[in-house]
Parts: structure tokens; C-alpha cells; sequence
């Protein structure tokens, strides 16, 4: 009964949705509502020539997905120290501090994103603080640009890196560790040698939890990013809603979750090898 429901489920949110996609890919574009029309020749088809030929959408997708994996690599770097930091915490602590850390959370995401445009536009209090202290001449371009976009990026999946670490370092055996540095071991040996070994399956985990929705992030590129970076979020809901070409943005859909199954299969593979 459980099996049947999951694959019920499956195949209503997952398998039914995709295979719309799917066809309206494989569509030719029309005037009428909805703007494409099913059941013509795949040679009239052009989104996926199209889509293979023209450069702006691989580049699009490139830039895609160097964002996402500086996103979540920099999610794992500062997950790691905040992870230990709490487990160093009294036990009685610990879910509140959490709960700290999740508060923000609870606020809604395109607010917390406005936050950021406040904090980050050339009159905000990060320019105004270096402009007092006399570290700053003039206010520097944070807003619509690189900084701010990786700023707001980190921020919105900093928690999806964060929880799978904190998860599996409580309940890594801390022993190992003692007997480690016991042994003469540094701070970093015992890290690299004893922590990271033990935590590895879920920092890839939440690499992955972190990569796959930052690769096709629209709204932090939106309202924090330069205007130049077009990436493959912004290039699909432009064809969708700009453009008016659903066929193409359906074949840009499917090809950005194509890219994306790779490392998800390559990590099962991984996790299932002796």
C-alpha cells in the first residue's frame, strides 16, 4: 500500500509534470492561448536546434552553474565551523541557538532578499560603517553586483548546507577526535584526518542540497546580481514570459534538469560503492 501511494505520488507531481514539459518542448510556438501548438511534425520543431546551436543559452547555463558551485562551496566552508561550534555548546543550549539560526528563515524569502538590497545600496549601513570608520573614499558597488549576488546566495541556502553537517557531527563518536589529538595530532590533522572523513557523505549531501536549486535560481540574481548576469533561470522566464516562446523555454527546462540528474546519479553511484 505505501509502495502504490509513493508511486502514485511520483507520478503525479513528478513523472506527470515533466512528460507536459516534455511535449511542449517538442511544440511549435503560436499566437493563439496557450501560446504553442502540439502535434506538429518534429521537423517544424526548432527549440531544441535552437537550443543546441545558440551559445547564449549554454553560456547562460555555464554561469549557472559556476554560481552554484561557488555558492555551495562556500556554503560548506562556513557550515563546517558553525556546525562544531555548536556541538561545543552545552546540550541545553543547542536548540536554541538553533532556532536562532532558523528564525530568519521563517520570514518570507523575497523580503529577506529586499533586506539585502537595503543593507547593500551605496546609502546602506554596510557603506555608511566603512565610510565612518575611514576604510572607504566612497561608497563601494555592492548592490547589482558580484559580491551582493554571492552575498545573497550564501545566505538563502546557507541553512540546506548547514543542518546535514550538524546532523552527522553529533552523532560522529567525538572520541576519535580526543584519541587523535591524544596521539600529538593538530587541531587541523584531527580535522582532516578524523572530522571530515567522518562527515564526508553528508557534505556531499549538502553540497547537492545546496548546487541543484542555486543552479537555477531566478529571484537572488534578479534583485541582487548585475544586469550582465543573464543566467539560465532569468533566460528561461524570459522566453516563458517575455518572449513568448514556451517550446524553447520547456527545452531550456528539460536540458537544465538533464545537466542537473548528472551529479545526483554520480553521488548514488558513490554512496553505493564498496
Amino acid at each position: 500500500m505505501i509502495r502504490a501511494m509513493a508511486a502514485l505520488w511520483l507520478a503525479l507531481l513528478v513523472a506527470a509534470p515533466l512528460a507536459v514539459i516534455a511535449a511542449i518542448s517538442l511544440a511549435v510556438p503560436d499566437e493563439g492561448l496557450p501560446p504553442f501548438r502540439l502535434g506538429a511534425p518534429l521537423a517544424d520543431n526548432e527549440a531544441w536546434p535552437l537550443l543546441a546551436a545558440d551559445g547564449f543559452y549554454a553560456a547562460a547555463l555555464l554561469r549557472s552553474l559556476l554560481l552554484a558551485a561557488v555558492t555551495a562551496g562556500c556554503c560548506l566552508l562556513l557550515s563546517y565551523p558553525m556546525a562544531l561550534g555548536l556541538l561545543r555548546l552545552p546540550a541545553r543550549l543547542r536548540p536554541w541557538v538553533v532556532g536562532l539560526i532558523l528564525l530568519p528563515f521563517a520570514i518570507g524569502f523575497v523580503l529577506r532578499m529586499a533586506a539585502w538590497v537595503g543593507l547593500l545600496r551605496d546609502s546602506g549601513p554596510i557603506n555608511a560603517a566603512l565610510l565612518a570608520l575611514g576604510l572607504i573614499a566612497e561608497p563601494l558597488p555592492l548592490l547589482y553586483g558580484w559580491s551582493g549576488l554571492f552575498l545573497g546566495m550564501v545566505h538563502s541556502y546557507l541553512i540546506f548546507a548547514l543542518l546535514p553537517l550538524y546532523a552527522a557531527l553529533s552523532a560522529r563518536d567525538p572520541r576519535l577526535e580526543e584519541a587523535a589529538a591524544d596521539l600529538g595530532a593538530s587541531p587541523a590533522v584531527v580535522f582532516f584526518t578524523v572530522t571530515l572523513p567522518a562527515s564526508a557523505a553528508a557534505a556531499g549531501a549538502a553540497f547537492l542540497l545546496v548546487f541543484i536549486p542555486a543552479a537555477g535560481e531566478f529571484v537572488v540574481p534578479e534583485l541582487l546580481g548585475p544586469p550582465e548576469a543573464l543566467l539560465a533561470g532569468r533566460a528561461i522566464w524570459l522566453e516563458f514570459f517575455q518572449s513568448r516562446d514556451w517550446p524553447l523555454a520547456a527545452a531550456a527546462s528539460l536540458a537544465l534538469l538533464l545537466v542537473l540528474v548528472g551529479p545526483i546519479l554520480l553521488w548514488q553511484r558513490l554512496g553505493r560503492a564498496p
